[in-house]
């Protein structure tokens, strides 16, 4: 009794708050594909616009980029209004998620009122997260970097604006007006653009222009064309170029792995279709789970080194971390320097051990994830089944039970997601030992958005071309 009125109380006070978040109206007509790809390209487009307006007040650079290791998982910008990115958008469909997938919400998808409900919901949770971590980050990382105290609350105020713009943003894609969702195309367009920086960039470095194109025909022109097949640091090269060509060409071919469950509907005599399993069966969620998991452990021990350690003198820190004083971005010594990526071939080979170990770290990190997301994410073969048979579906041969669904699944499920996690985590930190062009998460991230947009375009495409096909498609 106690737990329905709980239920019923938080019913009615998402309902009472979600009366005064401002909503992106759905379109009152069906919006031809030609349109939806200029609502889309306008909202890349201010996206972009906004990665490259300062923050106002701020007068000097954070000696620490606190969110270095997620910057391609949030697609951020430091020191720009996007210096959050859609960070608290994740968080907070992350927790949604987790909180749905772990029945800890009691809602029923197939009503309409219950999905309008968690929507609700996870734009409430947004908006709290906006504010919390527009405040902290504003007041910890940027409270000494401005002219005086009184730009502390304006810098509070633009990161906080810019994180419900992008929010607003993310929701006008997904009411109907752009295709697929913001955050997608946001990371995407962030990945490319790291990716295009990387090749086509005339800004100068140390040993010639950035990008790995120019430095080839200026090596090319000077007689050196050599100089451009691998470069120090994590400079691009030709070989980081092939490498990125490579990587994608593997990460295409593993999306297309899938094993096929043949179903029928019971509703509609003579439909049939396939189940199918991908071998990446959890996507991309745990390799931003490990990520982030990363990216806090390298954040507590900057702070932890900047106020206890400071100079790398204390010899029980050291075991856990040390850091250049004069660039304090990535461990140098400790724990945390064997579980963080070397970014480059050269610096790989100085210390193969490490690399050896991040490689190993972050395979079993994200194999592990994956597991867990399997059944905290609402994945599970038990879900899967039940899922199967609300849709209105069986499988021929099988009784339309959840267990005996449930007991094929399982022959699957747990399978492929060790062997997912195992690819994809070898994957992404190879990747980034060898220099892959927009990192190994960035082009991981980028791969599932592309196809996942290219077979929402190809339903595009069924709905213009054959609309009964596609209603039909829609209410299996």
């Amino acid at each position: 009794m106690k737990t329905q009125q709980s239920e019923s109380i938080v019913r009615r006070g998402v309902k009472a708050i979600s009366r005064y978040v401002p909503q992106v109206e759905k379109p009152k007509k069906k919006l031809q594909l030609s349109e939806k790809l200029i609502w889309s390209g306008i909202a890349v487009l201010l996206y972009l616009v906004m990665g490259q307006i300062p923050l106002y007040g701020v007068t000097d650079d954070p000696r620490f980029d606190f969110l270095a290791f997620a910057r391609v998982i949030f697609a951020a910008q430091q020191g720009t209004l996007l210096e959050l990115g859609i960070g608290p958008i994740v968080t907070a469909g992350l927790l949604m998620q987790l909180l749905k997938g772990s029945d800890l919400l009691k809602l029923n998808f197939k009503n309409p009122d219950d999905r309008a409900l968690f929507t609700s919901a996870t734009k409430i949770v947004t908006i709290v997260v906006i504010v919390v971590e527009g405040t902290l980050y504003g007041v910890s990382v940027y409270g000494n970097l401005v002219a005086s105290p009184a730009f502390v609350p304006i810098v509070v105020g633009q990161l906080v604006a810019a994180s419900f713009v992008v929010m607003m943003l993310d929701e006008l894609v997904q009411k109907g007006w752009g295709l697929g969702s913001g955050i997608s195309l946001f990371i995407m367009a962030g990945v490319a653009q790291g990716i295009m920086w990387s090749v086509f960039s005339p800004v100068p470095a140390d040993d010639g222009p950035v990008g790995v194109i120019p430095f080839t025909i200026d090596s090319a022109i000077n007689g050196d064309i050599a100089d451009a097949l691998f470069r120090v640091g994590q400079l691009p090269s030709l070989f980081g170029l092939f490498v990125t060509a490579i990587v994608l060409l593997v990460l295409v071919y593993i999306q297309g792995i899938h094993v096929d469950i043949p179903i029928v509907s019971t509703k509609y005599r003579g439909f049939t279709a396939v189940y199918p399993i991908k071998l990446l069966y959890t996507s991309n969620i745990p390799v931003i789970l490990a990520s982030a998991l990363l990216a806090n452990a390298i954040f507590i021990g900057q702070m932890l080194w900047a106020n206890y350690n400071p100079l790398n003198t204390n010899p029980a820190f050291n075991w856990i971390a040390q850091f250049d004083p004069s660039a304090p971005q990535t461990p140098t010594g400790g724990l945390l320097y064997y579980i963080t990526a070397p970014r480059s071939l050269d610096v790989a080979m100085q210390d193969p051990l490490r690399a050896v170990i991040y490689v190993l770290f972050l395979t079993t990190i994200v194999t592990i994830f994956g597991r867990l997301w399997v059944e905290l994410g609402g994945l599970s073969a038990g879900k899967a089944a039940k899922n199967l048979l609300d849709a209105d579906v069986q499988v021929p041969g099988f009784r339309r039970s959840e267990g005996s669904v449930e007991t094929l699944l399982n022959k699957y499920i747990p399978s492929v997601t060790i062997a997912g996690g195992i690819i994809i985590g070898l994957v992404a930190s190879i990747s980034d030992v060898l220099t892959v062009f927009g990192t190994g998460i960035g082009i991981l991230l980028m791969v599932d958005i592309l196809v996942n947009y290219y077979n929402l375009l190809v339903r595009e495409q069924v709905d213009v071309h054959m609309p009964k096909l596609a209603a039909l498609l829609g209410r299996k």
